[in-house]
């Protein structure tokens, strides 16, 4: 394999983040900008224990918008400024890969939340909606301002991702809900479908409600069952 020393090492970016040493505030940015991994983490854990054809369409688009993001990359070939970060996986910035990312991700979020979830006209209800548009833009915001202070980007190119990732959100969220969703209920019954046990909610109001309660029933059912047996 011939000496380490003169081998090639190259860093994956979206993994590796430096901030100053000793830099507080810095460490805590660094670390949000490793949410697109935690993010992907979540998604394929929540696919694998729900199965929703409707999680599995936005892990979709969360993809394609990477890859559009990376054909962007190659396409424009904007530098990034000029920082201390050497070994750059790439080296283009425009537009910043993790502003678009995080963008897409919370507007799609959103959407689904204001316009999918069902409402119910309560005090709780509208302070929950408030709530998670705040935490969801913080965030995004959050994440997006620490690659212009850990001199990732500029803020150009990270303003650039927002606008992407927002638009590109918006624009599948519409495909989703007039174009893909009324096949949902076909493909959750396909064979295929059934191996893997895909399932489709998007006919059921509430479903945490539907689950909550269904779950319940069965429970008693099967209490009632076993000190029937008992006795």
């Amino acid at each position: 394999m011939g000496n380490e020393d003169d081998l090639n090492w190259k860093s994956v970016s979206h993994t590796h983040v430096e901030y100053p040493k000793g830099d507080h505030i810095g460490k805590i940015l660094a670390y949000s900008s490793l949410s697109p991994i935690f993010i992907l983490v979540g998604f394929v854990t929540h696919i694998y224990f729900r199965r929703e054809i409707h999680t599995i369409t936005f892990l979709i688009g969360q993809l394609l918008n990477e890859i559009f993001n990376q054909i962007l990359k190659h396409v424009v070939k904007e530098a990034r400024p000029q920082g201390p970060h050497k070994n750059l996986s790439n080296i283009y910035g425009w537009p910043s890969a993790h502003s678009q990312f995080v963008w897409f991700f919370v507007t799609y979020l959103l959407l689904f939340i204001y316009f999918r979830s069902q409402r119910n006209n309560s005090t709780l209800d509208t302070l929950w909606r408030v709530s998670m548009f705040f935490l969801c833009v913080a965030f995004a915001v959050c994440v997006s301002y620490s690659r212009v202070y850990l001199l990732y980007h500029t803020t150009s190119q990270v303003m650039w991702g927002l606008a992407i990732g927002c638009s590109t959100a918006v624009l599948w969220f519409g495909l989703t809900q007039l174009v893909f969703t009324p096949f949902f209920p076909t493909i959750a019954n396909t064979r295929i479908a059934e191996l893997f046990l895909v399932r489709d909610s998007t006919l059921i109001p509430n479903i945490m409600w539907f689950e909550y309660t269904t779950s319940r029933q069965e429970s008693r059912s099967r209490l009632r069952q076993l000190q029937n047996k008992s006795q």
